[in-house]
């Protein structure tokens, strides 16, 4: 797919990376782009692995197949990875970013020899933190934009406030808490891709 993006996630049912990848979707929807969200159903029980997509393109979108070379892959737990081949067909001039507390070069092991750029964040902690619940999509949604530079931050953030204020109209502390959820995942990754860019 010329002048667009793909993202395949990886994740367990009820992990919420299904509601990630359609979130993003509406979100890049409001800044004008054309766009997929779709997940891949196997069997949907609670903990068993799934997998999500996104098209982004400034382009009308022709392709209605599953992701098979994706630019990006985010891996929703880390469990995963020495069960499923995240990285297969990822492009190595694209990256992965992973939800664990460990560093890249621990985790690059596990990538069965993946030579592209590699994102860790600890999205648990974050969200243990700021949400008090381990709800690891909003700050892996944030991770996600950071990376793949699909839309700048600000309009990222100003579209996600208004998401969440539709979503959670009744649950306001819900809302403040995904905001410092999201807002801290993406300048934390922002920063490591911001060291990468100038090494």
């Amino acid at each position: 797919m010329k002048n667009g993006i793909e993202i395949r996630w990886h994740g367990r049912g009820g992990q919420g990376a299904k509601t990630a990848a359609l979130l993003l979707a509406d979100v890049a929807f409001k800044t004008g782009q054309n766009v997929q969200g779709f997940p891949e159903y196997g069997p949907e029980r609670m903990g068993a692995p799934i997998t999500a997509y996104n098209r982004i393109s400034a382009d009308k979108i022709r392709v209605h197949s599953n992701i098979y070379h994706p630019d990006f892959v985010v891996v929703v737990d880390e469990t995963l990875l020495t069960s499923v081949d995240v990285t297969a067909g990822l492009k190595e001039t694209g990256a992965i970013i992973i939800n664990t507390p460990k560093s890249r070069e621990e985790i690059s092991g596990l990538l069965n020899g993946y030579k592209g750029r590699i994102y860790t964040i600890d999205a648990r902690h974050i969200s243990v933190e700021e949400l008090g619940k381990n709800f690891p999509n909003s700050p892996m949604l944030a991770a996600a934009v950071a990376v793949s530079g699909i839309m700048p931050r600000d309009t990222f953030i100003h579209e996600m406030k208004a998401s969440y204020e539709h979503k959670f109209a009744r649950k306001p502390e819900v809302i403040e808490g995904n905001m410092r959820a999201l807002t801290r995942s993406y300048d934390v990754v922002a920063e490591a891709v911001s060291a990468d860019a100038a090494s």
